[in-house]
């Protein structure tokens, strides 16, 4: 997608039952860098959700039934289609989303990439010899259909999440994408179509009464959901009136602390795009950063410096560091957040100030040590604005990280890599990182604990979070 014009625009349609889908009504899709749109894509109806899940239906008999060697062949042939189509997808992933194209590259490469590493995982049945000629086995057996609700601020790599384990594990998949960021997504699906039979991958667009009837859909046996905390809560309440399974991977307001012996040199750039990567948007960010008071103030200015260098601007543009809010309702809540900050009296060490432009922009901002019951602090941003907080002593850094009803991640930062382990065991979080961040693969099993999320993604646990238990009792004759 190298520009707007009509014949470079492809005719985005659903994916139901491996053939394409129109609707009834039309969604305009926009780049968040300067406003213009890209595409009009349909909207599924109710009726349109029930075909996607019929054909969903209709496929698992024969998927489920299909060999594991065999599935793990196609699963990692998906990975090779990505990586075949990997410019048309990279130019209109920067186009929707509005992240420059390094970070485009990045996504699409690790969704090729997570095809082939979950392609590789296996969950072989497990026997128990439970004595007197009496033996337990256990299986773990597809669930069924996998609805899939993704976001927009890694709307690919997020879906690959979800697809390449649901369909390993034998289910079949009506995968819904963000509204805001579904032209890559229907891409994916239009691509699917030549390899795996149909109604296995079924992609469609919804507006939100369509999403909840999604949650709601008798004949959808899971759930798998990434967002906020706040809409996951209403996907819960949705599934719960069948006692669907749900993944739940939600919000977060991740804690990094900076112990006195770090090398500041090394940890500033870390952090910073630990905070800052894909502006902010990011589940897993940094979005509170704990300086130990001895080394406060040379690693705030150190801090500020590097993020002087850092570029805003479109993602088209190759020397673009950072790019746009992804849409106005994300771009309205953070400027409200930074204006919050300003009229409470916090002190901005950088930014604090918000242009008006044709796209989404928001500066990188940084806050000088607001006291804990702010805003900013409270608060996931979702946004390029980073608090960065005094502390003393490890017993009071750990209770303030612990602090919030979130629980998704967080990192120790420090010389010494015995106490860093010892403060990280004493997180309430699901993955924490020493002196690193963001580190994942697709055998690494992550996961939130209280609001963060329920289950969890990734390596085989996450591959068992779509599978029933199935125990079967035998005792051998003789």
């Amino acid at each position: 997608m190298e520009n707007n014009s009509n014949d470079s625009v492809p005719d985005f349609k659903l994916s139901i039952a491996g053939k394409d889908h129109g609707g009834s009504r039309q969604n305009a899709v926009f780049n968040p860098a300067n406003g213009k749109k890209l595409a009009n894509v349909p909207l599924a109806s109710v009726d349109d959700l029930n075909a996607a899940v019929k054909a969903a239906r209709d496929a698992l008999p024969a998927w489920r039934n299909t060999s594991y060697a065999e599935r793990q062949r196609i699963v990692a042939s998906l990975g090779e289609l990505v990586a075949a189509h990997r410019d048309e997808l990279v130019s209109w992933l920067v186009a929707e989303q509005g992240k420059p194209r390094v970070a485009a590259e990045w996504e699409i490469d690790g969704a090729a990439h997570w095809f082939y590493g979950i392609a590789k995982l296996t969950l072989p049945d497990e026997e128990l010899d439970m004595g007197d000629g009496q033996t337990a086995i256990l299986r773990h057996v597809p669930i069924g259909v996998v609805g899939a609700i993704v976001p927009w601020n890694f709307p690919i790599l997020l879906a690959v999440w979800k697809i390449a384990p649901a369909l390993l594990a034998g289910n079949t998949m009506v995968l819904k994408p963000s509204p805001h960021t579904p032209l890559t997504t229907l891409l994916l699906g239009k691509l699917a179509q030549r390899i795996l039979p149909p109604g296995v991958l079924n992609v469609i667009v919804t507006p939100d009464d369509v999403a909840q009837a999604m949650s709601e859909h008798p004949d959808i046996g899971m759930i798998a959901f990434t967002g906020s905390t706040e809409t996951g809560k209403k996907v819960q309440r949705s599934a719960a009136g069948t006692l669907k399974r749900t993944g739940l991977e939600l919000g977060g307001n991740d804690a990094a602390i900076v112990l006195p012996n770090v090398d500041i040199g090394t940890a500033v750039p870390a952090l910073f795009w630990a905070a800052f990567q894909n502006s902010g948007q990011f589940c897993v960010a940094t979005k509170r950063l704990y300086v130990h008071e001895q080394i406060y103030d040379a690693f705030l200015d150190a801090f500020v410096a590097y993020a002087k260098t850092v570029k805003v601007g479109d993602g088209s543009d190759p020397a673009t560091h950072l790019g746009p809010l992804q849409n106005a309702l994300q771009y309205r809540k953070v400027r409200d957040l930074i204006a919050d900050t300003k009229s409470a009296g916090h002190r901005f060490a950088l930014g604090g100030e918000v242009d008006d432009s044709d796209g989404f922009f928001i500066p990188v901002t940084i806050v000088d040590n607001p006291p804990d019951d702010s805003r900013c602090v409270q608060e996931e941003a979702f946004g390029p604005v980073l608090p960065l907080l005094k502390y003393r002593d490890v017993d009071e850094v750990v209770a303030r990280a612990n602090a919030t009803h979130y629980g998704l991640g967080a990192s120790v930062w420090g010389a010494d890599v015995e106490r860093a382990q010892e403060i990280a065991r004493r997180l309430e979080v699901g993955v924490v990182w020493i002196n690193q961040i963001h580190i994942l693969g697709p055998q690494v099993p992550m996961g939130g604990v209280k609001q963060s999320g329920l289950g969890v993604e990734n390596g085989v646990a996450g591959l068992a979070h779509y599978c029933n238990t199935q125990t079967t009792l035998l005792r051998r004759p003789g």
